[in-house]
């Protein structure tokens, strides 16, 4: 795959329904575009928490207690992986007055996984620094359905298969160890049904929340394959 560079920063969040392929994505955006790279809120509350930085252990109190971790604390490790990186200015504060001023170095450029997830948490994101574009990914139900009943999972591993297009060499069989391939307990069709339900809910706010900022556009598709050269299209028309 041939190389493109930005020309000034993109700030990007990814909004898809389970199944949609944002990670698919993701990885082929990294791939296209040397300066982009992915932030993800769940990996930094992660390795916080297991190097026990003074936010993680404060996040590990929420975690032991079966409570969710607060936004301000998902938002302050976000700052700081912003700042440690020069992003953004090193007197940027969660609870400053007003958001802060972005590097526009092309090299600055990143994908937020995880977070925000409701239009509240887009607002407090708001405040801290502003995205520049919110990618929503539409494949039709009936196309995510028929995903989720052909995936296979090597579980030891994490390897997963499509027969539909992501094939093991020997039906039902994990292309490097043998061992028999197994479904996803939560993967029938019924718990799917009620998971893009929900997402359909929560993420109807957060979409309009961007749309109202003029961020957000939308691509449709029934493949990732379909969606991918779109996808390149639209980065390079604005930051290419």
């Amino acid at each position: 795959m041939a190389t493109k560079e930005f020309k000034k920063a993109a700030r990007i969040i990814l909004v898809g329904a389970p199944g949609v392929g944002k990670g698919t994505q993701a990885e082929r955006l990294m791939k296209r575009y040397p300066q982009l790279s992915t932030i993800s809120s769940g990996d930094l509350l992660r390795g916080s928490v297991i190097n026990k930085t003074p936010l993680g252990l404060e996040a590990e109190a929420f975690i032991r207690a079966g409570n969710l971790v607060p936004d301000e604390m998902i938002l302050k490790l976000i700052l700081n992986e912003l700042k440690s990186k020069r992003w953004i200015s090193s007197q940027s504060s969660v609870t400053g007055a007003s958001p802060a001023q972005p590097s526009q170095n092309p090299s600055a450029s990143f994908i937020l996984d995880g977070f925000p997830r409701t239009a509240t948490q887009a607002s407090r994101l708001d405040s801290l620094i502003p995205v520049n574009l919110v990618i929503s990914l539409i494949t039709p139900v009936n196309i995510i359905l028929s995903r989720i009943a052909s995936r296979w999972v090597h579980a030891p591993s994490g390897r997963v298969y499509n027969t539909d297009f992501n094939a093991p060499k020997v039906t039902g069989k994990d292309d490097v160890t043998g061992e028999v391939l197994t479904k996803r307990v939560d993967d029938d069709e019924e718990t799917w049904k009620l998971r893009l339900k929900k997402f359909d809910e929560t993420s109807q706010p957060l979409l309009e929340h961007y749309d109202r900022k003029g961020a957000l556009w939308t691509v449709k598709g029934n493949s990732s394959d379909e969606i991918t050269p779109k996808l390149f299209q639209e980065l390079e028309s604005r930051f290419a």
